[in-house]
């Protein structure tokens, strides 16, 4: 018969199938155990390899990456405390390259509210759809093939049109930060996100901490071709030693606690 501990656990899980995300505080409440308690759990699950930790809370681990519908769902906190940073790190661009992804909808969301006078190109229409509420700055979309799971434009078209500008900043996520680099789990996607950093002067990868360590066939850059890694936690050791070794700059935006 299952002890204590392993009914708690399993009821952990399923209550994480349910909900995109849930915090520590929250699981507490529902199990009436202390936060204490649901840390450790937490931290046993992880081990296990059932979940991912997220500051506060956890969710649960996945075979592939969810669509971004799903993905919108997921570390809000953690997305808009990433989104702050970013806008701190590209004052005085002009313009810029932003990739896919539910990461860079909130860091658009977060430039149109605070500055102004941008070209801004991108192949995302969730990230075009934030950026058209300040009318100052101008977007240019990339045609191409449409992704329903990413909600954007991929494909040779949108390869051909971004290799025909140049900017300050682009601006991509990752499903996961390997220790050769920055990967996605669409390989179109990748090659949209290579060409935006061939046409940057620098370029900003905004990744949470559950990206990391983890590997998917297109890994589109070096770490010698990221400039700035923004995450809302410190990677672990091996992943800290391979950005340190390539010169890439890192920022920690932890979220607020409300």
């Amino acid at each position: 018969m299952a002890n204590k501990k392993t009914l708690r656990q399993n009821e952990i899980v399923t209550l994480l199938r349910e909900s995109p995300s849930i915090r520590v505080n929250e699981l507490a409440g529902t199990l009436n155990v202390t936060t204490e308690t649901i840390r450790r759990d937490l931290d046993e699950l992880t081990d296990k390899g059932l979940l991912e930790r997220t500051y506060g809370g956890a969710i649960l681990r996945m075979e592939r990456e969810p669509g971004v519908n799903v993905r919108h769902q997921l570390l809000l906190r953690e997305r808009e405390a990433i989104a702050r940073q970013t806008v701190k790190e590209i004052k005085g661009a002009t313009h810029l390259m932003i990739g896919s992804g539910a990461t860079t909808v909130h860091i658009a969301r977060y430039i149109a509210a605070e500055m102004a006078n941008l070209t801004v190109i991108v192949h995302s229409f969730g990230v075009a759809i934030e950026l058209v509420h300040n009318p100052t700055i101008r977007v240019l979309m990339a045609p191409g093939m449409y992704s329903a799971t990413e909600g954007a434009n991929h494909g040779e078209h949108t390869l051909r049109f971004l290799e025909k500008f140049w900017v300050d900043f682009a601006i991509v996520s990752a499903s996961g930060l390997s220790l050769e680099g920055p990967c996605d789990a669409l390989i179109d996607a990748g090659e949209v996100y290579a060409t935006m950093i061939s046409r940057a002067v620098q370029t900003v990868l905004a990744a949470d901490q559950s990206k990391f360590n983890l590997k998917f066939p297109s890994r589109f850059a070096h770490w010698g071709e990221i400039d700035l890694l923004i995450a809302d936690a410190r990677p672990t050791d091996r992943l800290a030693t391979a950005l340190e070794r390539h010169g890439v700059n890192l920022r920690i935006a932890p979220p607020r606690q409300f």
